[in-house]
């Protein structure tokens, strides 16, 4: 591949760079290019999760571990659904907001159905934010209050993301954003030891010096919270609330499962994941981001109207949720950008090409005589190295054994 010999990156919001021939894995390898030429963090906008988690893949092979790639998962719910997210993806979704406010360079992902989700304001996640290190002094209960309003579950034992145990002197925690528990051991009022643990077999790992707590949830639930949620809520819907479960149960202090959808009444104002970029941020876009943009809304906009009449859960609606696709086009306006078109594109200023071609098919049929031979002929004909992954030691042997019997 080639063409970016004379490449220079975007800087100024609205300045739009096209790159054709982009097929296949080039994603990742283009990424991997263009950081070396960009001060500043870069935003891949995806057409899908589905892309968003190769692509991350495709950059991550080509940039090893010198690139903090993150992605920006969506909860993987579809809109008003009466579930919620799985707390692993809260956490990381967490994470993600937390970095981006300080990101000096790296990667995110996202597809652009989660892109156009409204999330809560960078005040929210950059507020409930505390620290935890060794010596330092801890009152339990005022721990246990603190993490409570914070989103943190009580348990018995702690096993996922969001959730903490008490047991005299011992304080077990599974902070959001990290890969691991931690074990606060006390003694008297003071952090003797901090360390990580399994949460299968409950064995400690390693001693750490300082560990960062965030809030396990993506909305905040203490008691001004609440009333807030509930005078919101008494604004919003014109229904008799005695009636409607959600607003009973945050009432009494449960998280409903769904709540998620109700995210704008919890706080005066959202925010979306474009508030929370530096402002050095290179957006770079597939082909088709407006036009899957508009499929989701659309999808979206048709779930409101299947579930808009049952007053005993009365639902938000879409705009109140979600950006628009031409309010998610107004914000990519304030960006510079690179779009990418797997096709070539015409050769002018502001645009070029990189001379991707598409891999050649080489399927293999297990029922064949040589269920290799498509591979093997290739490798006769390349003109260049060829690189084979194989997905296991074993497996590698196996394909080395075919391959030298043919």
């Amino acid at each position: 591949m080639s063409g970016l010999d004379q490449f220079i990156a975007p800087t100024k919001a609205g300045d739009v760079r096209r790159i054709g021939d982009v097929k296949g894995a080039a994603t990742g390898w283009l990424i991997d290019q263009i950081r070396n030429r960009h001060q500043g963090p870069i935003l891949m906008l995806c057409n899908d999760s589905e892309s968003a988690s190769r692509i991350r893949r495709e950059i991550r092979f080509f940039a090893g571990d010198s690139l903090p790639v993150m992605l920006f998962p969506d909860w993987e719910t579809l809109a008003y659904d009466s579930f919620s997210p799985h707390q692993d993806i809260t956490s990381t979704r967490l994470e993600t907001l937390y970095r981006l406010q300080g990101l000096k360079s790296g990667v995110i992902v996202v597809p652009a159905s989660t892109a156009m989700q409204r999330v809560a304001p960078k005040e929210f996640v950059s507020g409930n934010v505390f620290w935890l290190e060794k010596g330092q002094q801890l009152d339990a209960d005022m721990m246990r209050e603190q993490l409570i309003d914070a989103g943190y579950n009580l348990v018995d034992t702690v096993y996922e993301h969001g959730e903490f145990a008490v047991r005299g002197a011992i304080i077990d925690l599974y902070p959001t954003g990290t890969s691991a528990p931690l074990r606060i051991d006390l003694f008297d009022d003071e952090i003797d030891t901090l360390r990580t643990f399994d949460p299968e077999t409950q064995r400690s790992i390693e001693q750490i010096e300082r560990i960062r707590i965030l809030p396990a949830r993506e909305y905040p639930f203490h008691s001004k919270a609440i009333d807030g949620f509930k005078q919101r809520w008494r604004q919003r819907f014109d229904v008799d609330y005695g009636n409607c479960p959600i607003y009973q149960d945050i009432s009494s202090g449960l998280a409903p499962a769904g709540i998620e959808y109700y995210l704008p009444l919890f706080f005066e104002q959202c925010s979306t994941l474009f508030d929370y970029l530096p402002e050095s941020t290179l957006v770079i876009q597939q082909k088709g981001i407006l036009e899957a943009a508009s499929q989701f809304h659309n999808s979206v906009v048709s779930r409101h109207s299947e579930r808009q009449g049952d007053i005993t859960r009365p639902i938000l609606t879409p705009d109140e949720l979600f950006l628009t696709p031409d309010a998610l086009a107004s914000d990519l306006k304030r960006w510079p950008g690179i779009r990418l078109n797997p096709e070539s594109e015409e050769v002018k200023p502001g645009r070029e090409n990189i001379g991707a071609t598409e891999p050649p098919s080489l399927s293999t049929s297990p029922t064949a005589a040589e269920p290799l031979r498509p591979l093997a002929n290739h490798l006769e004909s390349a003109s260049t190295p060829v690189l084979i992954l194989a997905e296991s030691a074993g497996r590698r042997e196996s394909l080395l054994t075919q391959l030298q019997a043919m």
